[in-house]
């Protein structure tokens, strides 16, 4: 089910990349969905309604097209998530963002970098994270952002297939694990 739902994901946002690119505002484009993508991982009710399959497509489409009217989205985005939410495919628009992003990531030469970590971080920190990883990298690099509590403290950065986590919870795991064949 997962690759099924990976593979609609992949083809709406390869649609909405033509689109996008055909108008010149794959940009625009961009940013409205990252910020959708911030909208639904903030807001409960948001989320609800991308997932629930008891609401009717007209009323997740009436409810998407309000979200993206206050957000001032581009028509583009908001036909797009019209026509996601007409064909009951709301429950993968995450899975469309991210393709979409890797999209525009990869034809750009860029490497997209997920970042997660125990609290938000500042602007200023963002900033540091993204050099550090462009230094790594050795190109441009965009990073994602997502915030897991869990973490406690520290990183967790995915680049591709490669992972480093540096969070206090991976390592208190270790010293549990050494601890435990110690004893």
């Amino acid at each position: 089910m997962a690759s099924e739902s990976q593979g609609l994901a992949a083809r709406y946002a390869s649609a909405l990349y033509e689109l996008a690119e055909g108008e010149r505002s794959l940009d625009v484009v961009a940013t409205d969905l990252t910020q959708l993508r911030q909208l639904i991982s903030e807001n409960k009710d948001l989320a609800k309604l991308v997932r629930s399959p008891a609401l009717s497509r007209d009323e997740q489409a009436k409810g998407m097209a309000a979200v993206l009217e206050r957000c001032a989205a581009h028509k583009l985005t908001s036909n797009f998530i019209g026509v996601v939410a007409g064909n009951r495919r709301l429950f993968v628009v995450n899975d469309m963002i991210k393709a979409f992003l890797a999209e525009l990531a990869y034809r750009r030469g860029e490497v997209g970098a997920d970042v997660t970590s125990a609290v938000e971080l500042t602007q200023d920190q963002t900033e540091a994270v993204t050099a550090a990883l462009r230094e790594a990298m050795g190109q441009k690099v965009t990073v994602n952002l997502e915030v897991d509590p869990t973490l406690i403290g520290g990183l967790v950065v995915r680049v591709g297939s490669r992972m480093l986590d540096s969070s206090i919870r991976t390592k208190l795991q270790r010293l549990q694990f050494a601890m435990k064949g110690i004893g």
